[in-house]
């Protein structure tokens, strides 16, 4: 990506211009189908763990209320026409075998597999007797429930039990006159209760991960609020430690040298500008602690309203001059052709180094700023004097970073440079007393006839 592509991107994000949000929740409950499965699957997950028990038992009434007429007034015949021998045993067995195939169906859910495999048991039991009882549907419950909520290993073989129980059935225990469509017909019951059992599972699982995503998208949505919030607080923070710590540098400035002449004129005011001075270097202070809660290790490019630029640098090295700092300044190369971004990087750069310039060399010195532009580069050196020898208040020409370490002003001249691939050095000048600043921006400028500038 090139330096112009990733300086767009990140000025997007500090806009706030990012992916739209995501829906979240209220898109998915408004769609007709997905809505409605959510809304019923969640009533019915709410009454069950309420009430546990209240499903169980009306299953189990179900097959004993399909079972009692057949057991109250029954003739005994069997699904396919065929007469049983229940006539032979004695009038309770039924009711037994009714009760030990519906009772199960209460832990079905609790315990599916045993469930099944103890109903597999009792109505191959009664098969054997030559009994068919409608309470048998219970194993094709207990099929269905082992489907959807039992283990898939065990699965395969309940189904092989039952297809074995059915073919015992049909072709040994119990004689039928027609035992292919009995064998179809059964086994396309256990084939129905596999099925759909396995399709609600399925289904549940779905849902599940629809409701998951949608979590998801719902914190990823909340979290990219939060970073754009972030991202425009730290523009915030860096444009205010731009303007205002180097407006407040000029005044602290002014303030100094203003006192020092009436103090040499022996005018009352020299007292009240020695303490508009400290109060202005106070305000400093607290300005470069309130932005250092805001501030992240990120730069973004540009804002919403005009910044900067090249043509500025007048303005800013007049300010710096009224303040007592001798500024010479030169330009080579055609700078006017320079994209927005990259001056308003230059100037900003030029501006902290002035700043730093005034805070710590002092009015006393001297600085020249040379801004040069040649084809894919452009060249930024600010380099100071120093503090006059003896002058009070002024840090140590190899010392300027402040007790805390570097402050914001170099840092952000880092970032700024490392938007454009630049190299930055900070130091000591090697030929004398005094501060340097040199960066070297990799960016592509339309070449124009040099020329220098002096004023």
């Amino acid at each position: 990506m090139s330096p112009e592509h990733a300086a767009a991107a990140a000025a997007d994000t500090a806009r706030g211009t990012a992916l739209p949000p995501s829906p979240g929740f209220d898109a998915v409950w408004a769609h007709p189908v997905l809505g409605r499965l959510l809304r019923g699957r969640r009533d019915r997950q709410r009454l069950d763990r309420r009430h546990p028990w209240l499903l169980d038992t009306a299953v189990v009434l179900f097959v004993v209320g399909v079972s009692l007429p057949d057991l109250l007034w029954g003739g005994g015949a069997s699904p396919f026409g065929d007469t049983d021998s229940r006539g032979l045993l004695p009038s309770a067995v039924p009711f037994v075998f009714t009760a030990a195939l519906a009772m199960p169906l209460w832990w079905r859910r609790r315990a599916p597999a045993a469930t099944f495999f103890v109903i597999a048991l009792v109505s191959l039991t009664q098969w054997s007797l030559g009994l068919w009882l409608p309470a048998g549907i219970s194993a094709l419950v207990a099929l269905y429930t082992l489907a959807r909520q039992g283990s898939l290993r065990v699965l395969g073989w309940a189904v092989a039990v039952a297809a074995t129980n059915v073919l015992l059935a049909v072709l040994v225990l119990v004689p039928v006159d027609h035992p292919l469509p009995g064998v179809f017909f059964l086994l396309g019951t256990v084939t129905a209760a596999t099925a759909v059992g396995l399709t609600l599972r399925i289904r549940a699982m779905y849902l599940a991960a629809l409701e998951d995503r949608t979590r998801r998208l719902e914190v990823e949505h909340q979290q990219r609020v939060r970073l754009t919030a972030a991202a425009e607080r730290s523009r915030v923070a860096r444009e205010m430690h731009d303007i205002v710590g180097h407006n407040l540098s000029v005044m602290v400035s002014v303030a100094d040298g203003a006192a020092t002449l009436a103090t040499n004129r022996r005018e009352q005011s020299a007292e009240a500008l020695r303490i508009l001075g400290d109060t202005g270097r106070q305000a400093m202070d607290e300005l470069r602690r309130v932005l250092g809660v805001l501030r992240e290790e990120r730069e973004h490019a540009r804002s919403l309203s005009p910044q900067p630029g090249i043509r500025d640098l007048d303005p800013l090295l007049t300010r710096v001059r009224a303040a007592g700092l001798a500024v010479t300044y030169r330009t080579v190369g055609g700078l006017d052709a320079l994209g927005d971004g990259v001056q308003l990087t230059v100037y900003r750069i030029v501006q902290e180094a002035l700043t730093n310039t005034l805070k710590h060399a002092g009015t006393g010195s001297a600085a020249e700023v040379t801004v040069a532009t040649d084809t894919g580069t452009v060249r930024i050196r600010i380099a100071d004097t120093g503090p006059p020898p003896g002058a009070p208040g002024t840090a140590p020409t190899g010392s300027r970073t402040g007790a805390d370490g570097p402050g914001h002003g170099l840092v952000g001249i880092r970032q700024r440079a490392a938007m454009y691939g630049g190299t930055v050095t900070i130091g000591p000048r090697d030929t004398g007393p005094g501060w340097i600043v040199e960066v070297v921006l990799d960016v592509p400028s339309a070449p124009a006839a040099p020329g220098e500038h002096l004023p």
